[in-house]
């Protein structure tokens, strides 16, 4: 411990200090009379070699020529010169040297010259720098306090911060007026957190702290302050360092983020306007306003759209005081406050011109004992162009006016609060709702794939609405496969068509993380259920069970691959599907396993593998296809298995046939319909290969792929991205897993490279440093195909990329 302690001690002087530094006494003339040790550790050469000899003989001169030493600086304490010195074995060192006077008499010694490296020196100077900065022209307050925790100095920015310089001898909790801690997992005052401080060596960061400072005593200020212990070269306790940083406008556009925060998920939870304007005034009131008004026309209250120059005559709430107080306006028991703005109110003025008004008053107390607002801003309900009413923010105890940052952010409150409101206006137009949600629920056309031939029929059973709760799904998968869904949920009209909509969103994005039919059902059934828990919760919190409607839904998921021709299936609760042997056209329902419906949670499901040889036609359909009052079940299947006996006609004309009877009357069920004709891809669309877990296999991989790929008639480039990805992928393979390898590309609309390994780590995208010899693989990947990806299997994953082909 003593020599760290010594090494520590040393860092407090300077390279050149006579004490540390390799030290030479030159006479007169420049000769050297006298070598440190030092100075022969630093640059090599014993005494002998150097006494009586010039210093400049040392000094490397690019000219060709010699420095005798008679030109180094000799007044005292001049500056320092960095000198090329050549060491004893030839390589030459850059030195910072220092030149002291001895004496000035003609025979004895005359300078004491210090020596140390430079690029040493350079930094324990720029470390002096620095400190000098901190103390003299730093922006960071800064205050040393001793083991008393009593200031005993401060920087300049301190004292210019605070607008004082009698701090010498205070407690930290004694420099500014109205003092608090704002952080909450701090003690209640500064010195607290300095005593724990001083006493643990744990330093503490940005610890919120605000105050009156001497220099603006009427106002609040806020800093971030940091403190940590200050040690001798003992690691004795000297005192604690406080760095102070004023963040008050930080810290006010911060509450004012929170603010609009708050009132972004606080706002619009219903669609009934008065109880919007209430949610405005609990955010607003008293953190931001002491008092709110909202004011909107009639024509608005009454759901139209309002007219120019509509007179505001509705007071929907009153606050002041606090949200605590009971909002005085509208309720559903009766209707809102009739008022009459005058011509000259702010409220009428910024109607008219569309704009915010802001008004300033001089306090004085007005009748019943409430004084009038020292501040009032009045900003208008907009909504598309349209002026919906006004709000009016009023100030009577709070120190400062509304100033520019809160008006913006009074017009964005305002904003969503006319949003929220017109969003409640529009409540009465459910009928067009409905069909632009049919729209965008159902998919109107389906994707042109090289695996499979379709057709679909969709049959609402609210024909008025137009949408409905059962759904299908064409999705395009990684490896020319491709998933095929068919589900129900029970019901009709729009909130079952809500229901559909979120489920065939939540479908299609499982089914991009390339899970198994299985799985799929799984992860459906835990949303379903949560959804499911939630809603029940917050029906029965609201005591009102009539707003329950328990629902249940049915679904069919299945992975068709155009490569091995093989078909995995899973149901949930669903009918069965109907497959046509291409060969005999007979008509078959397999026998899959059942699984629950989904949503009654933790039940398995399980899938089944079909071989469909190329040209099977597979039905998926929901029940209203085949149950319904007066229908018998078994003879509308055997009417199925008729039409599907045709499997060689045009799908859309079986399509037509399956659904025919069921039109132009109404249904009492939701129909969806897909016929999908299966294909297979070309063995000469398709290439694989297996490769040992071998380094050396990539370059064959790269081999193999440029060849078959060339085979394929395909341009160079294209050739030359190939084997860059499969490049990638095999050393990805060969790097992080074991046992064999398998190459498979894929020539279809894209061109699919793949690899498999038994390893079930995903691989992750991830940007490499400037420095960093990997990682890089599958960002180079990304950036030269479409897309890439990976999905598991019983083996182990798959990772995929494909490719553009040229038109």
């Amino acid at each position: 411990m003593s020599t760290l302690n010594a090494a520590e001690s040393r860092g407090y002087r300077g390279p050149l200090d006579v004490t540390r530094a390799a030290t030479a006494v030159l006479d007169a003339h420049g000769n050297v009379v006298g070598w440190s040790p030092t100075a022969q550790s630093l640059l090599g050469y014993p005494p002998h070699e150097v006494l009586g000899h010039p210093i400049g003989a040392l000094v490397a001169d690019t000219a060709g020529g010699h420095r005798t030493g008679a030109d180094l600086p000799g007044a005292p304490f001049s500056r320092r010169q960095v000198l090329p010195i050549r060491h004893r074995d030839g390589h030459t060192l850059r030195v910072a040297t220092a030149v002291l006077p001895l004496s000035h008499t003609g025979g004895g010694p005359a300078r004491l010259l210090s020596l140390a490296e430079a690029d040493e020196t350079e930094q324990w100077e720029a470390l002096q720098a620095m400190l000098r900065g901190l103390a003299t022209q730093s922006p960071v307050g800064l205050a040393i306090y001793d083991t008393r925790l009593r200031v005993v100095w401060t920087n300049f920015a301190l004292l210019q911060e605070m607008g004082s310089t009698q701090y010498e001898g205070m407690g930290p909790d004694d420099m500014v007026t109205h003092g608090e801690v704002l952080s909450s997992q701090y003690p209640a005052t500064l010195e607290e957190t300095m005593r724990h401080v001083l006493a643990t060596g744990e330093p503490v960061i940005e610890l919120h702290y605000r105050g009156r400072p001497p220099v603006d005593p009427d106002h609040d200020h806020v800093w971030s302050c940091s403190y940590y212990r200050l040690q001798d070269a003992g690691s004795s306790s000297l005192g604690v360092c406080e760095e102070t940083v004023d963040i008050t406008a930080r810290y006010l556009a911060q509450q004012r983020l929170d603010l609009l925060v708050r009132a972004g998920g606080q706002m619009g939870t219903t669609l009934d306007m008065a109880r919007t304007a209430q949610e405005l005034s609990a955010v607003i009131v008293p953190q931001f306003a002491d008092a709110i008004t909202v004011d909107l026309l009639e024509d608005v209250l009454c759901g139209d759209q309002p007219a120019p120059g509509s007179e505001p005559t509705r007071r929907v709430v009153r606050v002041w005081g606090g949200p605590e107080q009971e909002a005085q306006g509208a309720d559903e028991a009766g209707p809102a406050e009739r008022i009459d703005l005058p011509p000259d109110s702010p409220q009428a003025r910024s109607l008219v011109s569309g704009r915010s008004v802001l008004e300033r008053r001089v306090l004085t107390h007005g009748a019943a004992g409430r004084p009038p607002p020292s501040s009032r801003l009045v900003v208008p309900l907009r909504a598309e162009g349209a002026t919906l009413g006004v709000v009016t923010f009023a100030r009577d105890s709070h120190p400062d006016p509304f100033d520019t940052g809160e008006l913006a952010v009074a017009d964005e409150l305002v904003a969503r609060a006319a949003m929220c409101i017109d969003n409640a206006r529009r409540y009465t137009r459910e009928h067009a709702a409905a069909l632009m949600l049919q729209r965008s629920l159902l998919p109107q056309t389906l994707p042109r794939l090289t695996a499979l031939e379709m057709a679909y029929r969709y049959l609402p059973a609210d024909s008025k609405a137009g949408v409905g709760g059962d759904w299908f799904d064409v999705i395009p998968l990684p490896g020319a496969r491709v998933g095929l869904v068919v589900g129900d949920v029970v019901g009709h009209g729009l909130r079952a068509a809500a229901t559909m909509g979120r489920l065939r969103t939540s479908v299609r994005v499982l089914a991009r993380l390339d899970l198994a039919p299985e799985e799929l059902l799984t992860r459906l059934d835990d949303m379903i259920s949560q959804n499911a828990e939630e809603h029940a919760a917050a029906v029965f919190e609201s005591d009102n069970a009539s707003d329950y409607d328990g629902f249940g839904v049915t679904c069919m998921y299945a992975v068709y691959d155009p490569v091995s021709g093989f078909c995995r299936m899973a149901r949930a609760g669903h009918i069965l599907p109907a497959v046509v042997d291409p060969a005999t056209g007979s008509v078959a329902f397999p026998d899959l396993p059942a699984g629950p419906p989904l949503g009654l949670g933790g039940l398995p499901f399980e899938s089944a593998e079909l071989k469909l040889p190329e040209g099977s036609l597979v039905a998926l359909f929901t029940d209203g296809l085949v149950r319904g009052r007066g229908r018998d079940v078994d003879a509308e299947f055997d009417r199925i298995r008729a039409v599907l006996t045709k499997h060689l006609r045009p799908l859309e004309e079986l399509c037509d046939e399956a659904v025919g009877p069921l039109l132009p009357g109404s249904v009492e069920d939701d129909v969806a319909l897909l016929l999908v004709r299966t294909r297979t891809l070309d063995r000469h669309q398709v290439a694989a290969w297996e490769l040992e877990a071998d380094p050396e296999e990539v370059a064959r991989a790269r081999a193999m792929v440029a060849g078959k790929v060339g085979e394929w008639g395909l341009d160079d480039e294209v050739v030359f991205t190939t084997e860059l990805v499969v490049s990638e992928l095999v050393t990805n393979a060969v790097r992080y897993a074991a046992g064999p390898i398998q190459l498979r590309i894929i020539r279809d609309q894209t061109l699919i490279c793949e690899v498999s390994d038994n390893g079930h780590t995903s691989p992750h995208l991830r940007h490499a440093g400037s420095d960093d010899e990997g990682g890089r693989g599958l960002f180079l990947v990304a950036q030269m195909t479409l897309r890439w990806g990976s999905r598991h299997t019983l083996e182990g994953k798959t990772i995929w990329a494909e490719q553009a082909l040229p038109q």
